[in-house]
Protein backbone atom coordinates (compact mmCIF):
# COMPACT_ATOMS: atom_id res chain seq x y z
CA UNK A 1 0.00 0.00 0.00
CA UNK A 2 1.33 3.63 -0.72
CA UNK A 3 -0.16 6.57 0.63
CA UNK A 4 -0.39 9.52 -1.03
CA UNK A 5 2.05 11.59 0.58
CA UNK A 6 4.93 9.10 -1.17
CA UNK A 7 2.93 9.14 -4.77
CA UNK A 8 6.07 9.90 -7.76
CA UNK A 9 5.50 10.52 -11.20
CA UNK A 10 5.03 7.64 -13.21
CA UNK A 11 3.95 5.38 -10.18
CA UNK A 12 0.65 2.88 -11.26
CA UNK A 13 -1.90 2.51 -8.41
CA UNK A 14 -5.23 1.14 -7.95
CA UNK A 15 -8.10 3.64 -7.31
CA UNK A 16 -11.48 1.46 -6.86
CA UNK A 17 -10.67 -1.70 -9.48
CA UNK A 18 -9.07 0.88 -12.36
CA UNK A 19 -5.31 0.92 -12.88
CA UNK A 20 -4.53 4.61 -12.75
CA UNK A 21 -0.36 5.86 -13.78
CA UNK A 22 0.62 9.63 -11.55
CA UNK A 23 1.65 12.12 -14.36
CA UNK A 24 1.82 14.65 -11.97
CA UNK A 25 1.63 15.34 -8.10
CA UNK A 26 1.63 17.83 -6.10
CA UNK A 27 1.70 18.12 -2.73
CA UNK A 28 -0.51 21.66 -1.21
CA UNK A 29 -0.84 23.24 2.31
CA UNK A 30 -3.10 25.82 2.47
CA UNK A 31 -2.51 28.49 5.34
CA UNK A 32 -6.03 27.50 6.73
CA UNK A 33 -7.07 24.31 6.88
CA UNK A 34 -5.49 20.14 6.24
CA UNK A 35 -2.70 19.70 3.84
CA UNK A 36 -4.05 17.33 0.57
CA UNK A 37 -2.31 16.45 -2.45
CA UNK A 38 -3.50 16.87 -6.18
CA UNK A 39 -3.10 14.58 -8.55
CA UNK A 40 -2.59 13.85 -12.49
CA UNK A 41 -3.82 10.62 -12.98
CA UNK A 42 -3.76 8.12 -16.46
CA UNK A 43 -5.90 5.88 -16.79
CA UNK A 44 -3.73 2.76 -18.20
CA UNK A 45 -6.22 0.97 -19.93
CA UNK A 46 -7.81 3.63 -22.01
CA UNK A 47 -5.60 6.60 -21.76
CA UNK A 48 -8.01 8.67 -20.07
CA UNK A 49 -6.58 11.91 -17.77
CA UNK A 50 -8.27 12.62 -14.64
CA UNK A 51 -7.43 15.01 -11.86
CA UNK A 52 -7.88 14.10 -8.33
CA UNK A 53 -7.35 14.71 -4.65
CA UNK A 54 -6.12 12.95 -1.61
CA UNK A 55 -5.35 13.45 1.80
CA UNK A 56 -2.00 12.69 2.55
CA UNK A 57 -2.75 9.31 4.20
CA UNK A 58 -5.11 7.78 2.21
CA UNK A 59 -3.87 4.50 0.84
CA UNK A 60 -4.07 2.48 -2.41
CA UNK A 61 -2.56 -0.54 -3.06
CA UNK A 62 0.34 -0.23 -6.12
CA UNK A 63 -0.34 -1.79 -9.35
CA UNK A 64 2.53 -3.89 -10.92
CA UNK A 65 2.78 -3.45 -14.69
CA UNK A 66 4.82 -5.86 -16.42
CA UNK A 67 6.98 -4.92 -19.75
CA UNK A 68 8.27 -7.93 -22.19
CA UNK A 69 10.26 -7.28 -25.49
CA UNK A 70 8.96 -8.82 -28.01
CA UNK A 71 9.64 -8.81 -31.60
CA UNK A 72 6.81 -7.36 -34.22
CA UNK A 73 6.88 -9.82 -37.37
CA UNK A 74 4.19 -8.44 -39.84
CA UNK A 75 0.92 -7.48 -40.00
CA UNK A 76 -1.88 -9.41 -41.28
CA UNK A 77 -4.82 -7.51 -42.39
CA UNK A 78 -5.96 -5.86 -39.04
CA UNK A 79 -4.15 -8.51 -37.12
CA UNK A 80 -0.19 -7.64 -35.54
CA UNK A 81 1.85 -10.48 -35.25
CA UNK A 82 4.41 -10.00 -32.46
CA UNK A 83 6.91 -13.33 -30.90
CA UNK A 84 8.34 -13.54 -27.72
CA UNK A 85 11.91 -13.80 -28.33
CA UNK A 86 12.53 -16.16 -25.08
CA UNK A 87 9.96 -18.75 -25.86
CA UNK A 88 9.60 -17.84 -29.53
CA UNK A 89 5.53 -17.68 -28.84
CA UNK A 90 3.88 -15.71 -30.95
CA UNK A 91 0.71 -13.56 -30.32
CA UNK A 92 -1.60 -11.08 -32.55
CA UNK A 93 -3.08 -7.90 -31.48
CA UNK A 94 -5.84 -6.03 -33.26
CA UNK A 95 -4.95 -2.99 -34.15
CA UNK A 96 -7.07 -1.10 -31.51
CA UNK A 97 -5.18 -2.74 -28.92
CA UNK A 98 -1.63 -1.80 -30.52
CA UNK A 99 -2.90 1.33 -31.36
CA UNK A 100 -0.78 4.17 -32.65
CA UNK A 101 2.40 2.87 -31.30
CA UNK A 102 2.79 1.15 -35.24
CA UNK A 103 3.06 3.82 -37.23
CA UNK A 104 6.79 3.68 -36.71
CA UNK A 105 7.63 0.49 -36.21
CA UNK A 106 8.89 -1.68 -38.76
CA UNK A 107 9.11 -5.79 -39.18
CA UNK A 108 11.48 -7.49 -37.01
CA UNK A 109 11.97 -4.00 -34.94
CA UNK A 110 11.85 -4.71 -30.84
CA UNK A 111 8.81 -3.51 -29.00
CA UNK A 112 7.66 -3.43 -25.70
CA UNK A 113 4.59 -4.83 -24.44
CA UNK A 114 2.69 -3.34 -21.47
CA UNK A 115 0.14 -5.77 -19.07
CA UNK A 116 -1.52 -5.87 -16.00
CA UNK A 117 -2.29 -8.75 -14.92
CA UNK A 118 -1.74 -10.70 -18.07
CA UNK A 119 -3.64 -8.71 -20.14
CA UNK A 120 -2.27 -6.19 -22.87
CA UNK A 121 -3.30 -2.70 -22.81
CA UNK A 122 -0.45 -0.99 -24.67
CA UNK A 123 2.51 -1.43 -27.17
CA UNK A 124 5.84 0.91 -26.70
CA UNK A 125 7.65 1.16 -29.85
CA UNK A 126 11.57 2.49 -29.13
CA UNK A 127 12.22 5.78 -28.27
CA UNK A 128 13.88 6.88 -31.14
CA UNK A 129 13.87 4.76 -34.91
CA UNK A 130 15.28 5.14 -37.91
CA UNK A 131 13.17 5.09 -41.42
CA UNK A 132 13.49 5.85 -45.03
CA UNK A 133 11.89 8.37 -46.81
CA UNK A 134 10.27 6.89 -49.69
CA UNK A 135 7.98 10.27 -50.56
CA UNK A 136 8.26 13.87 -50.36
CA UNK A 137 8.38 16.86 -52.72
CA UNK A 138 11.69 18.33 -53.48
CA UNK A 139 12.95 21.12 -51.78
CA UNK A 140 12.69 24.68 -53.44
CA UNK A 141 15.87 26.45 -53.72
CA UNK A 142 15.74 29.84 -51.60
CA UNK A 143 13.30 28.81 -49.33
CA UNK A 144 15.40 29.06 -46.36
CA UNK A 145 13.13 31.32 -43.96
CA UNK A 146 13.54 29.37 -40.38
CA UNK A 147 11.86 26.06 -39.74
CA UNK A 148 10.58 25.58 -43.24
CA UNK A 149 9.34 22.06 -42.94
CA UNK A 150 7.21 20.16 -45.46
CA UNK A 151 5.14 16.66 -45.26
CA UNK A 152 7.40 13.33 -45.84
CA UNK A 153 5.64 10.35 -45.89
CA UNK A 154 8.26 7.44 -44.50
CA UNK A 155 8.60 3.14 -44.80
CA UNK A 156 5.97 2.67 -42.59
CA UNK A 157 2.96 4.92 -44.32
CA UNK A 158 3.54 7.46 -41.07
CA UNK A 159 3.48 11.33 -42.19
CA UNK A 160 6.34 13.47 -40.50
CA UNK A 161 6.87 17.00 -41.13
CA UNK A 162 10.66 17.25 -42.44
CA UNK A 163 13.25 20.53 -43.05
CA UNK A 164 13.24 21.50 -46.59
CA UNK A 165 16.63 19.59 -47.27
CA UNK A 166 15.35 15.80 -46.67
CA UNK A 167 15.08 14.11 -50.21
CA UNK A 168 13.21 10.88 -50.87
CA UNK A 169 15.54 7.69 -50.01
CA UNK A 170 17.35 9.45 -47.47
CA UNK A 171 17.15 7.92 -43.69
CA UNK A 172 15.96 10.31 -41.08
CA UNK A 173 15.88 9.81 -37.21
CA UNK A 174 12.21 10.05 -35.19
CA UNK A 175 11.24 10.39 -32.09
CA UNK A 176 7.91 8.16 -31.28
CA UNK A 177 6.50 9.19 -28.53
CA UNK A 178 6.06 12.63 -30.37
CA UNK A 179 6.16 11.56 -34.21
CA UNK A 180 8.84 14.66 -34.79
CA UNK A 181 11.77 14.58 -37.09
CA UNK A 182 15.19 14.55 -34.91
CA UNK A 183 17.88 14.51 -37.83
CA UNK A 184 19.22 12.82 -41.09
CA UNK A 185 21.26 9.52 -40.54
Amino acid sequence: MISAGDFRNGMTIEIEGTVYQIIEFQHVKPGKGAAFVRTKLKNIIDGGVVEKTFRPTEKFPQAHIDKKDMQYLYADGDMYNYMDMETYDQIALTSEQAGDAMKFVKENDVVKMVSYKGNIFSVEPPMFVELEVTETEPGVKGDTATNVTKPATVETGAQVAVPIFVNQGDVIQIDTRTGEYLKRV
